[in-house]
């Protein structure tokens, strides 16, 4: 059966819409008393707002003057540099194994002068020197890169904390029984610090 023929208006809305998408998209946002400007673009995630889980993340999480802190699967940036902010007397690593976001993550540190962070190309901690210790590492979480990759991830925070360092993530609330039992098996301890109707953030400390 042949398809439908776009009528010429058609064919034009099309191509505008195109056209439109190979722009970046850009926003603002106050996150913690911290305004910002980011930069993303389509294949990123949540290129257009800072997403409900990540807020929710940030909104809960502490973190001292002098944190060292971590971002693991940064995207954009949107965890990083909030909490590059929130520590401006440490350093803020970013990683992600996906070039695109560490370009814009790097883009938007520099567009904000938020100079105490740093993005890195990393599948997790691959690319993180053995002995790099941080003090708080956060993350949203992916919710279907497999249980083994979560574990995975979840082990190697551990090895890079301080003593009393903090792993805070955030994933859908259907993830939460697995966090919750993977952070006692890691960790020892797991703290439920703010559950709403499709997020939940976790905490695990290092002790």
């Amino acid at each position: 059966m042949t398809p439908p023929r776009r009528t010429p208006v058609e064919a034009i809305d099309l191509a505008q819409r195109v056209a439109e998408y190979r722009h970046d998209t850009e926003f603002e946002a106050t996150v913690r008393a911290q305004p910002f400007r980011f930069r993303a673009t389509w294949g990123l995630f949540s290129p257009r707002e800072v997403d409900e889980g990540t807020a929710m993340l940030l909104d809960a999480v502490e973190v001292a003057p002098d944190a060292d802190c971590f971002d693991l699967g940064c995207g954009y940036g949107a965890i990083g540099l909030t909490l590059a902010r929130l520590a401006p007397q440490g350093e803020t690593w970013m990683v992600d194994r996906d070039f695109v976001a560490v370009d814009y993550a790097q883009r938007n540190a520099e567009a904000n002068r938020v100079t105490n962070a740093r993005a890195l190309l990393s599948n997790g901690f691959d690319a993180v020197p053995a002995d790099r210790r941080f003090d708080l590492v956060a993350s949203n979480l992916p919710a279907k890169v497999g249980n083994e990759l979560l574990t995975l991830l979840i082990a190697d925070a551990h090895a890079h904390l301080n003593p009393g360092g903090r792993l805070v993530v955030v994933t859908i609330s259907g993830m939460r029984r697995f966090i919750e039992r993977t952070f006692e098996e890691v960790f020892g301890n797991y703290e439920k610090a703010k559950q709403g109707r499709q997020h939940t953030v976790g905490i695990a400390t290092r002790v």
